[in-house]
C-alpha cells in the first residue's frame, strides 16, 4: 500500500508541479550555470546505494589549490531560496517513482557515513529513504544528529500510512514556516563524524 500510495502521488505531483520545475530549472541555469541537476549516489534501503537528484543549489568554486570552497561561500542567495522552499527536492519525485525512494522515511545521508553508524543508527536503512520524514518535520537540519537518528529509528519502528500523512501534512506546514532549514552556525549540517551512543 506504501508503494502503491508512493508511486500515484509521485507521478500527480510530477505533473502538477512541471510548470514549476521547469521554471526552476531555467533558474538554476541562468543564475548557478550547468549542471542543473546535482546528483549524488546515497544509501537506500537495506544501504543499497542509488543516485539521488536534486536541483543544484550551490556554485562550483575552488580555492587556488582546486580544492572546493566551503558551503558557506557556494551557496548563494538564490540557493538558499531554493532550500528554505524545498524546490530543489522536487528532482527526487523521479527517484520515488522509481523506487528508490518513498514520500516520507529517513532522509538519504551521505555513503562515507555507512561505517560510522552504530547497531541502532544504521536501522534508518530498514526503510526506503524519504524527501521527507520524522526528523525533518521535528527540527531538520537543526537537530544534533544523535538526535536525529533517534527520530529515524522512531519512524521505523511506528511507521504506518497514518503517520506518514501526518508527516506529509507537517512538511507542508514547515516549508511555509521555514523552519529548521539550517544547523546553528552552519549553512546546511555539519558533517557526521560518528558517534559511541
Amino acid at each position: 500500500m506504501k508503494r502503491l500510495f508512493d508511486f500515484s502521488v509521485a507521478l500527480i505531483a510530477l505533473m502538477l508541479f512541471s510548470p514549476v520545475m521547469l521554471i526552476t530549472a531555467l533558474l538554476v541555469r541562468v543564475k548557478l550555470g550547468s549542471p542543473i541537476l546535482f546528483k549524488q549516489p546515497r544509501p537506500g534501503l537495506h544501504g543499497k546505494v542509488f543516485n539521488m537528484f536534486k536541483f543544484r543549489s550551490m556554485l562550483d568554486a575552488f580555492d587556488e589549490t582546486g580544492i572546493p570552497l566551503s558551503d558557506e561561500q557556494r551557496l548563494t542567495r538564490f540557493g538558499q531560496v531554493l532550500r528554505s522552499t524545498s524546490l530543489d527536492e522536487l528532482p527526487g519525485l523521479w527517484n520515488v517513482l522509481k523506487g528508490d525512494m518513498s514520500l516520507v522515511g529517513p532522509r538519504p545521508l551521505l555513503v562515507e557515513y555507512l561505517p560510522l553508524y552504530n547497531k541502532e543508527q544504521a536501522r534508518r536503512h530498514e526503510v526506503r529513504p524519504g524527501i521527507t520524514g520524522w526528523a525533518q518535520v521535528n527540527g531538520r537540519n537543526s537537530l544534533s544528529w544523535s538526535d536525529k537518528f533517534k527520530l529515524d529509528v522512531w519512524y521505523v519502528e511506528h511507521q504506518s500510512f497514518w503517520l506518514d500523512i501526518k508527516i506529509l501534512l507537517l512538511t507542508v506546514k514547515k516549508v511555509f514556516i521555514k523552519e529548521g532549514v539550517s544547523a546553528e552556525d552552519h549553512v546546511t549540517m555539519p558533517p557526521f563524524r560518528g558517534e559511541e551512543d
